[in-house]
């Protein structure tokens, strides 16, 4: 079975966006490309435990195996040295980034203690829209009993908008809550 909102793509938004834009190829109508999930636990200078945490928690949200990042140089004054692993990300394409963003869009934010939507200015100039979360137990397969810390993270959304314009209403199609201005 595909996912929900796979479907919704292929049969409503790309014939809207085609319409909106005056798009006439149908391969030039934007898309989502992929979702990365970044999740930067800076504890874990300290205590490398908090880093195993966030890596089986971001793997039961994802349903995929996340990879460890490693500091790109030394920050004396943090006390981070160059190859130390500070952080964990899932880059999730196909099938289960539908899977995710559904999720996401419909159980997860609406969770979110005083939800008004998400900013509709966190697009980059170039298509892609970055949506920062500051505890990861919106997500019901997180048991919060298990967590010993709420940890935040990044989601990043990858599109093939050529222009922020395209991109928010492709979001905003697929359901994303933008909130008021």
């Amino acid at each position: 079975m595909a996912a929900r909102l796979k479907e919704k793509y292929a049969k409503e938004v790309r014939k809207r966006l085609q319409d909106e834009f005056g798009i006439k190829n149908p391969m030039a109508v934007p898309k989502i490309e992929k979702v990365v999930l970044n999740m930067g636990v800076g504890e874990a200078i300290s205590n490398i435990k908090i880093l195993d945490s966030a890596v089986d928690e971001l793997a039961t949200i994802t349903g995929q195996k996340p990879v460890i990042t490693k500091a790109k140089k030394s920050i004396a004054s943090f006390k981070l040295r160059e190859g130390q692993s500070i952080g964990t990300r899932v880059t999730l394409r196909g099938e289960k980034m539908y899977e995710f963003l559904d999720r996401l869009i419909n159980v997860a934010l609406p969770r979110v203690r005083d939800f008004r939507g998400v900013p509709s200015k966190s697009f980059d100039g170039r298509g892609n829209y970055t949506l920062g979360i500051r505890d990861h137990l919106i997500f019901p397969e997180i048991d919060p009993v298990k967590v010993d810390k709420s940890k935040g993270m990044n989601i990043t959304i990858v599109t093939t908008a050529e222009n922020d314009e395209q991109a928010r209403f492709l979001l905003r199609e697929l359901g994303m809550p933008f909130g008021a201005k």
